[in-house]
């Protein structure tokens, strides 16, 4: 029987890595992680969740000062905004998470920790700095990159993407968005909010593609209203620098050609999977347009080496990578087969209002040619909503022919925290008649997915039918006021 160094050996110090890395070394497996980068954390800590949560919040404190006269309070001159300190804060709140992800607690953990870019040497080993270093198993989670969109003039004109933006030395007067997905939707209202003029150029006629378009539309309209100018339908055909500003020229569906000029480009055109120098293909794992390919255990073409997390390309989401991690764990380390299941995989996009998903929408549902109904409630009628000044977003509540529940999407006040209770409902399995007979306090937002589960049952409780057989038995007297 062969023998190795290793029980486990783990490429990459994200979500997904650090929690195979936590997982494994606490069951008791001799564990190694390598991390190209100087410390560990990855993309979402350094450069996407974390100091775009962080820089969010900031941006909406600002345009809460901005409009206190919408609450009732003395209208306030605020100064302009000082980004050095922002970015402070952005640094502060990363430090702070840093010492959970640090090389010490996964050593007190048990897994050994080492920096440095590794490559395959077979499908056993690597090499690291001139050693060799060899495991049973192996998990591939180094995640993503920015994609580098093939453009003309972009190699030569200077431009920013989510690993340069939260580090600025000062807030930029204007900016180019090249992108309509959520990290650039995002940062888009984010630094409208804190002054900058934000042009955003997207190549279909939608923003947040993955989302059902009445939503979608919603948001773009609140940052419309804010100041933010959409090009939609539109292509880039080439992109220059002009000193202290840059050339964007985009063209629309009608042929017609307009010169965007700002002071940066922010490039945010999708991902791409870390995967090159790895030597991958030398080792016979297959790899995809998308990243590595692997089966529904999250194992690659070697059996014994797992992917997980955004090098697969399946969903780019931090809590993903997490759950494959635990994914891994199960088969690698317990060898109970277990497989990923993003039925009911929630996702968030934190603009104001935010736009939160589990299951289907109808977008997916009709491609995936199931016939559905759709219910609604707005948050214009939640008294704790308009309490709060908020009247703008719904919750959408999809149901299959059968009026088994398939998905939800709420846009609206916090509504990935209002997610939550659809995420335990779904995994759960929890009938919609016990959500809607349960007691929420009052006034509270999460009122309204109680609300929507009673817009399905009003109308087969409160039916003619109904009313029909209540005066048959109870002798009811009907209506005392009214036609």
């Amino acid at each position: 029987m062969a023998k190795y160094e290793y029980d486990m050996g783990i490429i990459g110090g994200g979500a997904a890595g650090l929690t195979v890395a936590a997982g494994a070394a606490q069951l008791g497996a001799k564990t190694l992680l390598v991390e190209k980068e100087k410390q560990l954390g990855g993309d979402c800590l350094h450069y996407g969740c974390v100091p775009s949560k962080t820089l969010i919040r900031t941006a909406h404190i600002y345009h809460f000062m901005k409009h206190a006269d919408a609450y009732g309070l003395p209208k306030v001159d605020v100064p302009p905004v000082d980004y050095r300190e922002v970015r402070k804060r952005i640094q502060s709140v990363i430090s702070t998470i840093q010492k959970h992800d640090s090389e010490e607690r996964f050593c007190n953990l048990g897994a050994k920790v080492e920096f440095g870019t590794p490559t395959f040497k077979d499908e056993h080993e690597i090499r690291l700095d001139g050693r060799t270093y060899s495991a049973k198993n192996w998990v591939i989670s180094t995640g993503s990159s920015p994609d580098r969109p093939r453009i003309e003039g972009l190699d030569e004109t200077p431009h920013i993407t989510n690993k340069d933006i939260f580090s600025l030395d000062r807030l930029p007067e204007s900016m180019i968005i090249l992108g309509a997905g959520p990290i650039a939707i995002e940062m888009a209202q984010a630094f409208c909010r804190l002054g900058t003029r934000v042009f955003v150029v997207q190549r279909s006629g939608q923003i947040l593609t993955k989302e059902d378009k009445d939503m979608a539309d919603e948001v773009m309209e609140s940052l419309s209203s804010e100041g933010v100018t959409f090009y939609l339908k539109a292509s880039v055909l080439r992109v220059g620098d002009l000193g202290k500003e840059k050339e964007v020229l985009v063209k629309d569906a009608q042929g017609r050609e307009t010169s965007l000029k700002a002071e940066k480009i922010l490039v945010a055109m999708g991902r791409d999977p870390n995967v090159e120098g790895l030597n991958l293909e030398r080792i016979g794992i297959e790899l995809d347009k998308r990243g590595v390919k692997v089966d529904q255990r999250l194992r690659t073409s070697q059996k014994h080496i797992y992917a997980a997390g955004d090098v697969t390309g399946k969903f780019l989401f931090t809590h993903a990578a997490g759950y494959e991690g635990g994914i891994v764990v199960s088969n690698a380390i317990f060898h109970l087969p277990r497989k990923a299941n993003y039925t009911f995989l929630p996702w968030c996009t934190y603009t104001d209002p935010e736009l939160a998903s589990i299951g289907m929408n109808e977008k997916r549902a009709k491609e995936a040619g199931i016939e559905y109904s759709v219910f609604s409630e707005a948050f214009r009628d939640n008294d704790r909503s308009l309490a709060e000044g908020e009247k703008v977003g719904k919750v959408k509540l999809i149901l299959d022919k059968s009026e088994k529940p398939i998905g939800v999407q709420i846009l609206g006040p916090q509504a990935g925290e209002l997610l939550s209770e659809w995420v335990a409902i779904f995994n759960g399995k929890v009938k919609l008649s016990t959500l809607a007979s349960a007691v929420h306090p009052y006034p509270t937002l999460g009122e309204i997915n109680k609300r929507v589960a009673g817009t399905f049952f009003s109308p087969k409780i409160f039916s003619e039918r109904v009313r029909k057989g209540l005066k048959f038995f109870f002798h009811l007297k009907g209506r005392a006021c009214g036609e």
